[in-house]
């Protein structure tokens, strides 16, 4: 089942999904004794991180129970301006109280087939033979990508890795990424995009345009897009919260 949600602004959006992280954890670590996660890049969540990592919405997590993972990365040091990583430390890993060995970061310094192979092996170490994650996050770029999922780029190709390298030619970089049985293998997706830069694109991938977000399709998951009205357009005309089919 999936639901597509619109929120007024891009403080709307993050307050609703801090709620919805907050509640999916305790639900998971309630039916499973832990909450699996794995975490987006991009600028986007970064108002969501910085949410939930305050007095008012930390307290709500048992963090002792979260392993905390991450849908892709660049390929370049943990310290990096541009490391996925680096963003979801300082706003938040940073300020709650994760044990150090429920973080489960790419290690996209070393060589980008070495980073996966290993990832994919902590993957397997922690989720087990099933590997499925209770939430992943995700953003989708201007061209329609997801984690580092690019228009076409080989990574979209995959049928049984949990994760790759992918080169993407049109920014000459290699990234590490979660691959699409891996993605539609989660109890729960959830997009979270913002601004008007991204309503054409949207547009385009609700229309059913084979785009690479359109590709998540969680079976038997849930996937939630969860909007602000920039990147909402013309489809903030719709129900604010509906239902795929139902509107």
């Amino acid at each position: 089942m999936s639901r597509f949600e619109v929120y007024p602004d891009g403080a709307g959006l993050a307050l609703a999904a801090v709620a919805h992280f907050v509640e999916l954890a305790a639900q998971a670590i309630e039916d499973r004794g832990r909450f699996t996660v794995a975490l987006s890049g991009g600028s986007t969540p970064h108002a969501t991180y910085s949410l939930l990592a305050s007095t008012e919405f930390a307290p709500r997590v048992d963090w002792a129970r979260v392993q905390v993972f991450w849908g892709d990365e660049r390929c370049v040091p943990p310290d990096h301006p541009e490391s996925d990583y680096r963003m979801a430390r300082e706003t938040l890993l940073d300020h709650v109280p994760l044990p150090a060995g429920n973080v489960h970061r790419i290690r996209a310094e070393l060589d980008p087939r070495r980073a996966a192979a290993l990832y994919q092996e902590e993957l397997e170490a922690v989720l087990g033979t099933g590997g499925r994650f209770d939430l992943i996050l995700l953003g989708m770029g201007a061209d329609g990508h997801t984690a580092s999922l690019f228009p076409g780029t080989l990574a979209l190709e995959e049928k049984t890795r949990w994760v790759v390298e992918n080169y993407v030619e049109s920014l000459d970089s290699w990234r590490v990424t979660l691959t699409r049985p891996m993605l539609n293998a989660a109890r729960q997706v959830t997009f979270l995009v913002s601004g008007a830069a991204k309503a054409e694109t949207l547009a385009r991938v609700r229309a059913g345009e084979r785009l690479p977000a359109a590709l998540v399709h969680p079976s038997p998951g849930r996937l939630t897009w969860m909007v602000d009205s920039a990147a909402a357009g013309q489809l903030e005309r719709e129900t604010q919260v509906d239902e795929y089919g139902q509107e």
